[in-house]
C-alpha cells in the first residue's frame, strides 16, 4: 500500500445524512426532504468550539482533503490547505466539507429521485440560492451538534457562502474567510455563465433537461461549457507560460484538428469534466452565482447589507484573477469597513488567475495560516505565543 503524505488527513469516508423536515426555498418552492453528503477531518473537541465549515466552489464537492482509497492518485480539491500543520490545521480544527443541494456527488440534486413522483428530479429540481445553501448547512451543523463555527471558509462561490453565513447566522460564525470572491457578479461574468448554459441547452442530447429518461448525456455541451469556464479561471500569463503557441507536432496541419497544446489541454479538461459532472447541476450552480447579491435588498448599499455581520473577516484576492478581480474584493473590504466590521485584506501576487485560490503559494499560505492561527488562539485551541 502506498504511504500517504505525513501532512495528509489520510483515508476518509464520505457520510450521508437524510433530512425529512421540509425546507422552504428562496424561489418560493419547498424541498420536501433531502440528503446531504459530507466529509469531516480532525476531531470535534468536547466544547464543540473548533469546527470549521468549508464551502465549495462551482464544480467542487464534499471531498476537500485526504484520500478515499490508498491507490487514489489525487487528494481532495483543497488538500493543499487542509491537514496537520497546514493553513486549516486539523491538529486544532474539526473540518466539515459538504456537497451542496443541487449537486451531483451524493447530495440531493437534479439526478436524485423526486419523492413526489418516484422519478428523477431533472430540470424540475428547485432553483437554489446561496441563502438556501447556508440554511441547509446550518441544519447539517445542528445534526452534528455544532452551535457555532470557529470559521466559515470558501473560495469563489464558496466565499459567497461565507458572506451569507455572516449575514444570516451572525451568532453562529466566529470568523469568515472570503477568498477570490465577489459581493455580486458583473454583467461580463453573467454573460460567461449564459454562454456556458446555452452550450449545454443547445446540445441535441440535452432533451430540455430530461436526458436521463433518454439514456443520454449532453457531453458536447458540458465539454464546451467547461472549456469556456476554464479559460476564465486562468490568467493570460498562466496560459502563456504553460502552453505559449506550442504545437503538438512540428508542423502546422492547416485543418481543424488539435494543433496547439492549449487546444489539447482545453479539450482534455472538457472531456474529463463531461464524464464526471451533471449538466442540470451545472446550469443550476451557475444560476446560484448569478443570483447572489446581498446588497440588492438594501438599495444596492453593500455596507447596509453587511450590517448584521458580527465576526472578523479575512478577504483575499489575487493580482491576475480577472474573473473576480482584486477591485471586487476591495469593494467588499471597503463596505465592511464602512459597516464598522473587523476585516483584514490581502491581495496576493500570483500568475495563476482565479484558480490561484486552489494552489499553494508561500505568501497566500502565510496570510491564510496566520489568520487561522489567530482563530485557533481566540478559540483557545492552541497556546498563546
Amino acid at each position: 500500500m502506498p504511504e500517504l503524505p505525513r501532512d495528509s488527513v489520510g483515508l476518509v469516508t464520505p457520510q450521508k445524512v437524510h433530512f425529512d423536515d421540509p425546507m422552504a426555498l428562496a424561489c418560493g418552492r419547498t424541498l420536501p426532504s433531502y440528503d446531504l453528503v459530507f466529509e469531516t477531518y480532525g476531531e470535534l473537541n468536547a466544547e464543540r468550539s473548533n469546527a470549521v465549515l468549508i464551502c465549495h466552489a462551482l464544480s467542487g464537492h464534499h471531498h476537500a482533503a485526504g484520500f478515499h482509497d490508498p491507490e487514489e492518485r489525487k487528494p481532495g480539491w483543497w488538500d493543499a490547505h487542509i491537514g496537520p500543520g497546514k493553513s486549516i490545521d486539523t491538529d486544532h480544527f474539526f473540518v466539515v466539507s459538504l456537497n451542496n443541494l443541487g449537486g451531483c456527488h451524493g447530495s440531493t440534486g437534479p439526478g436524485s429521485q423526486n419523492p413526489e413522483t418516484g422519478h428523477q428530479w431533472g430540470p424540475d429540481f428547485p432553483m437554489m440560492t446561496v441563502l438556501d445553501w447556508a440554511q441547509s448547512q446550518a441544519r447539517l451543523a445542528d445534526h452534528l451538534g455544532i452551535e457555532r463555527f470557529a470559521a466559515v471558509i470558501g473560495g469563489s462561490l464558496g466565499g459567497m457562502q461565507a458572506i451569507q453565513w455572516a449575514l444570516d447566522y451572525p451568532e453562529r460564525i466566529a470568523n469568515a474567510v472570503v477568498i477570490a470572491a465577489t459581493p455580486k457578479l458583473s454583467a461580463q461574468n453573467i454573460a460567461f455563465n449564459e454562454v456556458a448554459r446555452q452550450a449545454i441547452r443547445s446540445d441535441p442530447d440535452f432533451h430540455e433537461g430530461w436526458y436521463y429518461q433518454h439514456g443520454k448525456v449532453p457531453r458536447r455541451g458540458l465539454k464546451l461549457a467547461r472549456m469556456v469556464g476554464h479559460i476564465t479561471y486562468l490568467s493570460e500569463d498562466a496560459m502563456g507560460s504553460k502552453f505559449g503557441r506550442d504545437l503538438r507536432s512540428d508542423d502546422i496541419n492547416f485543418g481543424y484538428d488539435v494543433e496547439f497544446q492549449v487546444e489539447s489541454y482545453l479539450r482534455y479538461q472538457g472531456d474529463t469534466f463531461s464524464n464526471s459532472f451533471d449538466a442540470n447541476t451545472y446550469l443550476l450552480m451557475t444560476k446560484v452565482l448569478d443570483y447572489f447579491d446581498p446588497a440588492a435588498a438594501h438599495g444596492g448599499d453593500l455596507a447596509r447589507a453587511l450590517a448584521p455581520a458580527k465576526c472578523p473577516f479575512l478577504v483575499v484576492s489575487f493580482t491576475t484573477d480577472w474573473r473576480f478581480p482584486p477591485w471586487r474584493s476591495r469593494e467588499l473590504t471597503t463596505a465592511l469597513i464602512r459597516a464598522g466590521k473587523d476585516v483584514s485584506y490581502a491581495n496576493i501576487d500570483s500568475p495563476h488567475g482565479h484558480d490561484a485560490f486552489l494552489i499553494p503559494e508561500s505568501r497566500y499560505q502565510a496570510v491564510f495560516a496566520a489568520f487561522m492561527s489567530r482563530v485557533a488562539r481566540d478559540q483557545g485551541l492552541e497556546a498563546q505565543p
